[in-house]
């Protein structure tokens, strides 16, 4: 399970995300270019001391993703007609939000496997973009057993 930010363009929701990752041992690849330097001190304040725990794969485009990725790319997305909660997640899948300004390009929603959205109330556009991916996230690797063990540490 990996997760995906495709341009993201908000240091702190970046840096939150990358904190949620670390915590829940999944790797995240960042699509550039992103909307700040990652030495930008709110993505490092947001993220804490917790960016030394996190794998991050930073590609240079979208086409250099495309040509890295491995595993199904699962674009959350306002656009999305199929709910976070109807869906068969894998072990291998990409989970991808988009930037927090635009969404994901036309061009993400065409190679994209699967497009899925969280449902919401009528007339409410779209959850912040950390909470989105908390919510999709938790709930994929509830399925695959992908959570980290709860074992105390001695």
């Amino acid at each position: 399970m990996r997760l995906a930010l495709f341009q993201p363009d908000i240091p702190q929701n970046a840096g939150t995300m990358l904190r949620l990752a670390a915590c829940l041992g999944v790797a995240v690849d960042i699509v550039e270019p992103a909307g700040f330097p990652v030495s930008d001190r709110a993505f490092r304040r947001a993220g804490l001391d917790y960016l030394d725990h996190v794998e991050i794969v930073r590609h240079a485009s979208f086409a250099a993703f495309e040509q890295a990725r491995r595993g199904r790319l699962v674009l959350l997305t306002t656009k999305a007609a199929t709910s976070f909660l109807e869906v068969e997640h894998l072990p291998d899948d990409v989970l991808m939000v988009g930037r927090e300004s635009a969404g994901a390009p036309d061009e993400v929603h065409a190679v994209a496997d699967l497009r899925i959205a969280i449902p919401m109330r009528p007339g409410l556009r779209s959850l912040n973009v950390a909470v989105a991916a908390a919510m999709v996230l938790t709930e994929a690797l509830r399925q695959t057993g992908g959570f980290p063990s709860m074992a105390p540490e001695r």
